[in-house]
């Protein structure tokens, strides 16, 4: 039996020290629960940190396997053997990277002279700029400016060293993470459907008919989010590249690329990606080509935010742009750039989580019924009958 407060255990009105008292007391009992809460997360990320190493290829391999699986899912439905059908999806996915880097590769390669040259040129019409009205700033002082520079550069060698090959080290735990992540891929596609059923057999009825609609609904919202932000930055990419390629800017086919894989870190990447499409234009052109270039990332940008984003996004999740900044600024302070890349996908699967939560109280409250609720699975509402009956029964 629930215990009762002051103001209920009597007919007559309660004091304002019962009042207070009660609403104390709600208080310090729930700071008390959220305290633990908190405290029990700090204490599992803490256990977690050394096993990153470990949790990253899983996490990438979960990112890659919602690529992967609807040309498996085809394959498999042509009647293709699991293991074959996840081979293919993954040769294919090579044969896409390695042809797009080998592009990059003989672009870069064929325009580096040039390039080199506009830049050696555009740095003098940077300097005859700074040193023109309105700035006025004399050689000398550009000069010094530069020589200071230079010697911080030659003081902090070591450090920068030292940088660098911390740099080459953990770009080798990348590459080997990403090398585990594509082989946990493979197997996540091609005994993937084996794995519901056997969380059910080992979680029990109730439990498991909880965690496989749970599952159902983050595998399904982080497919969508990962496919609607791919063909976003597709879109990015193309109309960008083309813009660049019109506009005579150099190395307009890597920029492109850099576009597409940095839309995969929404409002960040993009914006990171087009200030660099810019310096490029300012640097290897003119100032006039630069301003357009930044016109036609802008352009672009509103496009997509206001137009095509909204239209794929509502299809799976739609994250408030605050949160989506939120996400992407503790991602990378905590994990660097495959934190940022992360974050996103992180926050929306926490999202659906919250949500189920809230579907699970609207039932036990009485609230809502289960026929007013949508699942993707027959254990999920099943269980949700359950919720009902219950509550209905609480009730009574």
């Amino acid at each position: 039996m629930p215990r009762r407060t002051v103001a209920q255990q009597t007919d007559s009105p309660p004091t304002r020290a019962a009042v207070i008292g009660d609403g104390v007391k709600w208080t310090a009992s729930w700071a008390l629960r959220i305290a633990v809460i908190l405290l029990s997360l700090w204490v599992l990320m803490k256990a977690l940190a050394p096993l990153w190493i470990a949790i990253l290829p899983i996490l990438l391999g979960l990112v890659i396997a919602t690529v992967l699986w609807p040309p498996v899912r085809w394959l498999r439905s042509k009647g293709v053997p699991p293991a074959l059908a996840a081979a293919l999806s993954l040769l294919l996915g090579f044969l896409i990277i390695f042809t797009t880097g080998a592009m990059i590769g003989r672009s870069v390669a064929s325009q580096a002279p040039e390039l080199a040259s506009q830049a050696s040129a555009g740095v003098t019409r940077v300097q005859d700029w700074l040193e023109g009205p309105p700035l006025n700033i004399r050689p000398q002082d550009i000069d010094s400016g530069v020589q200071a520079v230079t010697g911080k550069l030659t003081e902090s060698g070591s450090q920068i060293a030292s940088g660098v090959l911390g740099g080459v080290s953990s770009t080798v735990s990348v590459l080997v993470s990403l090398v585990l992540a594509l082989i946990l891929a493979f197997f996540m596609v091609k005994d993937g459907p084996k794995f519901l059923p056997w969380t059910r057999r080992v979680c029990g009825e109730r439990a498991g008919g909880h965690l496989t609609e749970l599952l159902s609904r983050m595998w399904k919202t982080l497919g969508g989010f990962i496919r609607a932000q791919a063909l976003v930055s597709l879109v990015d990419a193309v109309f960008i590249g083309l813009g660049l390629f019109f506009l005579g800017i150099p190395l307009w086919l890597p920029l492109a690329v850099i576009t597409f894989f940095g839309g995969f870190i929404p409002i960040v990447g993009a914006t990171v990606a087009g200030a660099l499409a810019v310096l490029v234009a300012l640097v290897s052109t003119s100032l006039t080509k630069a301003l357009l270039v930044l016109l036609l990332v802008l352009a672009v940008q509103q496009i997509e935010g206001n137009v095509l984003q909204p239209i794929l996004q509502s299809r799976t999740m739609s994250l408030h742009p605050g949160l989506v900044i939120l996400s992407v600024t503790v991602g990378s302070s905590m994990r660097g750039v495959i934190g940022a890349f992360l974050a996103v996908p992180a926050a929306a699967l926490l999202v659906v989580l919250l949500r189920y939560l809230q579907e699970q109280i609207d039932l036990r409250s009485g609230e809502k019924r289960a026929d007013e609720l949508d699942y993707l699975t027959e254990e999920g509402q099943q269980v949700a009958q359950v919720q009902q009956s219950n509550a209905v029964a609480s009730q009574g």
